[in-house]
């Protein structure tokens, strides 16, 4: 059974800071593409970025050159580091994992930028 668990969202001032993470059991992330998405309030859920299991990233335009994607294998823990943050990041979070089979999804974390 696989379980995708986020943490680290929080309350933070524009131009601030957060770290995610997505720990996972059940499912081995560097075989297979991670990813993370969001969802603002009355907005649809969009891809914020993604990591593949060949290393590769991809980005939403609003956030390239402040989230960096990663992934500790050792730990299978996929991490959203979010810098320079503004009011526009606020949304729910959600870690997402690509297998071959099907895709899961976390349970979601919430992310609040004041100005």
């Amino acid at each position: 059974q696989v379980h995708l668990v986020e943490s680290g969202g929080g309350l933070v001032q524009a131009g601030g800071s957060l770290r995610l993470s997505c720990a996972a059991s059940g499912i081995i992330f560097s075989h297979n593409t991670m990813a993370w998405y969001r969802q603002a309030p009355g907005k649809s859920r969009e891809l914020v970025a993604a990591l593949t299991r060949r290393g590769e990233t991809n980005y939403t335009p609003s956030v390239k050159g402040r989230f960096t994607i990663s992934r500790d294998n050792a730990k299978n823990t996929v991490y959203l580091q979010m810098n320079s943050l503004k009011p526009e990041d606020t949304a729910v979070y959600y870690c997402y994992a690509d297998t071959s089979s099907r895709v899961y999804w976390g349970q979601g974390t919430q992310v609040t930028v004041s100005s």
